[in-house]
């Protein structure tokens, strides 16, 4: 018997990419999100150092995996100090949002609490375990059968940022109820405002209690190394342990040559803060581009994308954008309440970019 799993939702924009891409000076892609600038040369160097690698991996990472893991967590998110038992590298984060419910041993009814708006890949987690999904936000609403709470923040596709305030009610009801409560926070370093992004991790939220709690963050983002697959996780050390040992019973190992690479590049601020400059004078061309041509942008606040609207169905604006060669992706990616936004992202070359202003004017 084969999973039930829905139509993967990118593939219904082919036809948009077309009318797209026949625009006489060609497609500006801000779809997707996937990263165009180089990956840099602290990740290159290291993987090229490391390409001799005749014998297995660690599935927990190198020493020095786990110790860069570790300060990073803590260097960068305010975690207070961090052993290496409380981390685990992953095959970018999407494997690890997808796989986590089966490497916890969520199973039928048991349910999933994922955010209203959300990436679907949470929901396709949780419809392999035969669990429940449940679309919420709001902790006095999360049942007592639920197993795993998903957070996302900033978010995928609004850029909303949960403060301390909110993590503090989140991590107090989701252990009222006995749930492992996690956090996706691949976007964290992508703040564009002066509010802080706090992680899930962060000292001011568990007071040094990591118990039931875990948080997911990617170098895909911050240092344009989606091709290499690099994630990482942090947390209650009981919880990281379970995941280890299911990973090393299914297999699920960072190659080698990407494990220096990720202990190169989590050591390494500067390149990260020079690739959110050039994200940042993408936003603001986009913002500027998109309000003049009467869109609203919501939240938006962090992350890699602007949540736009221009108060019609997500497809009309779709099919709108594509006239003059832009594709982006529809709000109802991520549910019901994302019908009528469309999530644009900031990932085209800066020669692409340069085009939209007109592009949306003309």
């Amino acid at each position: 018997m084969s999973l039930s799993l829905p139509d993967f939702p990118w593939d219904s924009l082919d036809p948009y990419r077309q009318v797209a891409s026949s625009h006489p000076d060609g497609l500006i892609d801000l779809s997707v999100g996937s990263p165009v600038d180089p990956s840099p040369a602290v990740a290159t160097d290291a993987l090229a150092s490391a390409s001799q690698a005749p014998s297995y991996p660690l599935t927990a990472g190198t020493p020095e995996l786990q110790s860069a893991m570790a300060n990073w967590w803590q260097r960068r998110r305010n975690t207070g100090p961090l052993s290496s038992l409380e981390v685990v590298p992953s095959i970018g984060s999407k494997e690890m949002v997808g796989l986590l419910p089966t490497l916890l041993g969520v199973r039928a009814g048991h349910t999933v609490v994922i955010p209203e708006v959300a990436y679907p890949t949470y929901a396709i987690g949780a419809v392999v375990t035969g669990a429940d999904v449940v679309a919420s936000d709001d902790p006095s609403t999360w049942p007592d059968t639920s197993a795993v709470i998903w957070l996302n923040s900033p978010g995928n596709p609004t850029g909303r940022v949960n403060d301390v305030g909110y993590l503090r009610e989140a991590v107090r009801t989701a252990r009222a109820i006995g749930a492992t409560l996690v956090s996706d926070e691949c976007y964290a370093e992508l703040g564009w405002g002066e509010a802080p992004v706090p992680s899930l991790l962060d000292s001011a939220v568990t007071d040094g209690d990591r118990t039931g709690l875990l948080s997911l963050y990617s170098l895909s983002k911050q240092s344009n190394l989606a091709g290499y697959r690099a994630a990482l996780v942090a947390g209650d050390e009981k919880l990281i342990q379970d995941i280890l040992l299911a990973r090393k019973h299914l297999g699920l190992i960072v190659p080698a040559p990407i494990q220096a690479a990720m202990t190169a590049v989590l050591g390494d601020d500067a390149h990260a803060a020079l690739q959110k400059e050039r994200y940042r004078a993408r936003r603001d061309l986009l913002m500027a581009a998109f309000v003049g041509a009467g869109f609203q942008i919501d939240h938006s606040e962090a992350g890699l994308y602007l949540w736009a609207t221009k108060h019609e169905d997500a497809w009309q604006t779709i099919a709108w954008l594509a006239e003059r060669g832009i594709l982006v992706a529809p709000g109802s990616f991520y549910g019901p309440s994302g019908s009528h936004h469309v999530r644009v992202a900031f990932t085209a070359s800066d020669d692409r970019m340069a085009q939209v202003p007109a592009r949306l004017s003309a």
